[in-house]
């Protein structure tokens, strides 16, 4: 791995002339903002290079984005992966916050899906199936007798190289990545043609847009696996002092398969508290599981789309991370010490919930989430 503004003082003047210095003086002001918004804008850009090839010898792209404040962020195409983000501390130097492999031959040789796109379903469903108007369907088994984040190589979204074609924008690049699943693919119903759009803008926001749409009804849960260390990936820190803030009072219960159980229950007076910002490592322990891997239902108000999910804070380097999302809940993921996972999807198991958000998509409709890191520092 390689690894503010300022005021201008207009004199006193007869007032027709001062009229005039602060015309000009706007004028000049107008023009530098342009000025200074076009050179941001030109040093905004995205290149591709071929990474590597696959075992059945399918050539994989890398997509590297860059802006003027040296966020840089890589793309690969095997699993639409985001595989480093790099950004500056406090002091500007910079270091990739994502946990990642050196080369693509690691990365072929399988990963816990650092930075991939999981589908056609992120994380679990009971028994490995469901029913839809009646037919059951049967799905892979890659959980014990469940299913989990799609299915392993080569069914699973993570392991299939998408096509890829850069975008260019006035405030932003990034790359748009296409897939087609075939009807059954790991069992789920349907010609599924999923879209995933990355873009790096001027003022530090990571978009991540996902969309997608069937010909059979299925069932769609898309997300993005990447880890985050904001100490650096390659600091040696684990990610037990990051301060974590969740927009969420509710959390998904779930048994010893991490499984949901279908309660939604509040976490107040609970180690699942991150309503207020605490350590990710103050209170692990006292979890299920000795860690986190519990999904969160984010607060919205009625109406409310896009919302404000959480906020990472490493205050060793000052790095901070804000995540907004129209998802309607985040898996947090901290059983990886070096990274911890904010995975905004749909609930775990919704397809056999009814009193959860459906993830049903029926042929005509268009399923679209999209997801927003803001990356910035604190004193």
């Amino acid at each position: 791995m390689k690894s503010d503004c300022g005021g201008v003082a207009l004199p006193s003047a007869p007032t027709a002339t001062r009229s005039l210095s602060i015309l000009a003086v706007g004028m000049a002001l107008a023009m530098g903002v342009y000025g200074m918004a076009a050179e941001t804008a030109s040093k905004l850009e995205v290149k591709k290079q071929v990474y590597g090839k696959t075992a059945d010898g399918k050539q994989v792209d890398l997509y590297t984005m860059t802006n003027a404040n040296g966020i840089e962020a890589n793309v690969m195409t095997l699993g639409a992966t985001l595989t480093t983000v790099k950004t500056p501390d406090r002091d500007g130097n910079l270091a990739v916050i994502t946990v990642c492999k050196a080369s693509f031959d690691e990365y072929a040789k399988g990963h816990p899906l650092l930075g991939s796109i999981v589908g056609r379903y992120a994380n679990r469903i009971a028994g490995a199936r469901f029913a839809i108007d009646g037919v059951e369907y049967e799905l892979v088994r890659n959980a014990g007798k469940h299913h989990i984040h799609g299915g392993r190589r080569p069914v699973g979204f993570a392991w299939q190289v998408w096509k890829a074609q850069p975008i260019r924008e006035s405030d932003a690049v990034g790359v748009q990545l296409t897939l087609v699943s075939p009807d059954g693919q790991a069992g789920f119903p349907g010609r599924l043609e999923a879209t995933v759009t990355y873009k790096l803008t001027a003022d530090n926001r990571l978009i991540m847009d996902y969309t997608a749409t069937t010909d059979r009804p299925t069932h769609v849960n898309l997300t993005n696996h990447a880890y985050w260390n904001l100490a650096g990936a390659d600091s040696g820190n684990d990610v037990s002092a990051h301060q974590l803030t969740l927009n969420a009072d509710r959390y998904l219960p779930s048994d010893k398969a991490k499984m949901p159980t279908g309660e939604i229950r509040s976490v107040e007076g609970t180690p699942m508290d991150f309503t207020d910002a605490r350590t990710i490592g103050s209170r692990a322990k006292e979890t299920d599981f000795g860690y986190y891997d519990h999904c969160y239902v984010l607060k919205k108000s009625s109406g409310e789309r896009m919302a404000f999910c959480g906020r990472v804070v490493e205050p060793k380097s000052g790095r901070v991370m804000t995540v907004h999302t129209t998802q309607p809940g985040v898996q947090l993921y901290t059983g990886n010490s070096r990274g911890l996972c904010l995975e905004t999807q749909h609930y775990p198991n919704a397809p056999n919930e009814a009193k959860f958000p459906s993830t049903l998509l029926r042929p005509g409709e268009r399923f679209h989430e999209t997801t927003i890191h803001q990356f910035g520092t604190v004193d």
